[in-house]
């Protein structure tokens, strides 16, 4: 199955957020949906559209389902973590790279990204009970963030190595170590970020150090028997 299939499509926001009514509007929905968030709940379209004071009618037609309410407000929050791009030729700094300048984000929208993690888990398990009755919110653009983070390192581990490491980074590049560490342990933000680097960095040097290792010869048939 492709990416593309796999994941809730990221909407075209920007142009119709510049100017004019559309874009007001559009606007409006989002914040509104923003400050439902922050009030610590994943709102429907009809509180959004109360929030608003606009039709129900009027804000299905900006966001058919929640998904794509919460696509939207994840777009809006974190589009420059996903427009990372680096030159950084080191694979190994490339990644420390991608933690340190987009990672922090994280926390200043941090209702944002558990209401879309609540979503997910929630339409997870209404799936699995064949009660879904809306598109269903798939999570996972950090994918091609990370895969564009660790693209360096290709000439230097097999395809399968970089496809474990890339699913290892996965874990820890998003809001769950928010939820695991200041849920849990009770830690503040910056130390929130400052694990999720030395997991990262750590992943990575580990990674490359294995694959540069020579590999043991297998001992001789006659020898094995």
């Amino acid at each position: 199955m492709s990416l593309g299939k796999t994941l809730t499509p990221v909407p075209q926001t920007q142009p119709q957020m510049n100017g004019g009514i559309k874009g007001a509007t559009r606007r409006l929905l989002l914040e509104s949906a923003m400050g439902l968030i922050r009030d610590g709940h994943v709102p429907s379209l009809p509180e959004v559209a109360k929030r608003a004071e606009v039709s129900r009618a009027t804000a299905y037609r900006y966001f058919p389902s929640r998904s794509a309410l919460i696509t939207a407000v994840i777009d809006w929050s974190l589009g420059p973590v996903r427009s990372f791009a680096s030159e950084e030729a080191d694979g190994r700094k490339r990644v420390t790279e991608l933690f340190t300048s987009t990672f922090p984000r994280f926390k200043d929208f941090e209702p944002q990204m558990r209401a879309a993690l609540q979503l997910s888990l929630e339409h997870w398990a209404l799936e699995r009970a064949g009660l879904l009755d809306e598109e269903p919110y798939r999570r996972g653009h950090r994918i091609a963030i990370l895969r564009h983070a660790i693209e360096p390192l290709k000439p230097q581990l097999p395809a399968k190595v970089l496809d474990r490491l890339h699913k290892a980074l996965s874990v820890i590049y998003g809001i769950e170590p928010y939820v695991v560490l200041k849920d849990i342990w009770g830690v503040e933000d910056k130390e929130v970020e400052t694990i999720a680097l030395w997991i990262a960095d750590t992943l990575v040097a580990a990674t490359l150090q294995q694959a540069a290792m020579p590999k043991k010869a297998k001992p001789p048939r006659s020898a094995r028997k």
